[in-house]
């Protein structure tokens, strides 16, 4: 295929009664403060975000409304951080922290995986660990190194641990809200691409749902974004815009794309992904993530093992190369686009069409 296919994909729900346009970091600010406001445990604390409103404004004027003892400024030390939302969830709280940036949350990971993710099992559950770790995370803003990394293969490799990337922003509410309700911890991915993005939410329903223990929960459910006949494209955070932008622009070309949103990395939904490729017969898979030994190598394995015989193809993968973090001026190359995507896709075997 000779030229770009990139191109924009119109995902933005019309208007309906009783709904709000929010961006991604509004709805995420929403759900903080409904949290807040719902349970006198929850304690926001980081880096920059009580009278800053943190460096993406994700906290902003939650110091304001709840006061300093319930959204405040820490030093400049995660693994501090880290360690005291551990002796606040073992004495009832339920901390919410934000590592101010991907990279920035390595030196709190000693924590994270000797003590959050294990202390419910050194306990026999005695002891759980309702934490929400919140990690803006991924590239697409031009950050420099230190700024734009993609971690998450560190956290699923870790018993323990819920790990999940919201990529709309009805789910970056609903998420974070179920995050912050879970007796366990969960590490929180935001795709600070997405940040910016808008759609409408129906703030009154979601509310309602949040408050419901009976509702259905999104934790271990993928969503099928688009549907489609020819192959399926599984993606998770920043890449399912990406992912949808592919389709758009195969549809353009007469071939038919399902897309399936994971939200979460793990749980994983293997029910879904599972259905979606025996009847696609193809699949491939899209991170941000350097391909060796990710998240994306995972899911590569669990669908050839569960689908081998309605497999048209192998599966075939679309990342960030192995290497650091690049400058950004070359981060266009170094993210899946479009055309990546869509080249692999070509490559699928395609002779019995």
């Amino acid at each position: 295929m000779k030229g770009s296919r990139e191109m924009t994909a119109t995902t933005q729900a019309p208007a309906e009664a009783g709904t709000e346009t929010l961006t991604f970091a509004k709805a995420l600010n929403t759900a903080l403060a409904d949290a807040m406001e719902a349970d006198s445990r929850v304690i926001m604390f980081g880096e920059d975000v009580g009278p800053l409103g943190g460096v993406f404004r994700i906290t902003d004027g939650l110091t304001a409304r709840f006061g300093e003892d319930r959204c405040f400024d820490t030093p400049l030390a995660e693994s501090g951080i880290m360690g005291m939302a551990v002796g606040m969830a073992m004495n009832g709280m339920r901390p919410v922290v934000e590592m101010q940036f991907d990279a920035f949350a390595y030196p709190a990971f000693e924590q994270v995986v000797s003590h959050v993710a294990k202390l419910a099992n050194r306990t026999r559950g005695a002891v759980r660990m309702p934490i929400v770790i919140r990690i803006p995370y991924a590239g697409g803003i031009g950050g420099v190194e230190h700024h734009c990394d993609s971690s998450e293969s560190y956290y699923a490799h870790t018993p323990g641990l819920t790990v999940v990337a919201p990529a709309t922003v009805r789910d970056a509410y609903r998420m974070l809200r179920e995050a912050i309700s879970l007796d366990d911890p969960v590490v929180f991915l935001e795709p600070k691409k997405l940040y910016w993005s808008k759609d409408k939410v129906d703030l009154a329903e979601e509310r309602r749902r949040a408050a419901d223990p009976d509702a259905h929960r999104t934790y271990g459910t993928a969503s099928v974004a688009r549907t489609g006949t020819d192959a399926t494209l599984i993606a998770y955070g920043p890449s399912v815009s990406t992912a949808l932008n592919a389709a758009e622009a195969a549809a353009a070309e007469g071939r038919s794309l399902e897309v399936i949103d994971l939200r979460t990395i793990v749980p994983y939904d293997d029910e879904t992904v599972a259905a979606s490729v025996r009847k696609t017969g193809r699949a491939v898979v899209i991170s941000e993530a350097p391909g060796f030994a990710s998240v994306a190598s995972e899911i590569v394995a669990r669908i050839q093992e569960r689908c081998f015989h309605s497999l048209a193809a192998p599966v075939r993968r679309v990342t960030g190369f192995d290497i650091p973090y690049p400058a950004p001026k070359l981060e266009h190359h170094f993210l899946p686009g479009v055309d990546r995507i869509l080249d692999t896709v070509d490559e699928l075997q395609w002779e019995d069409q």
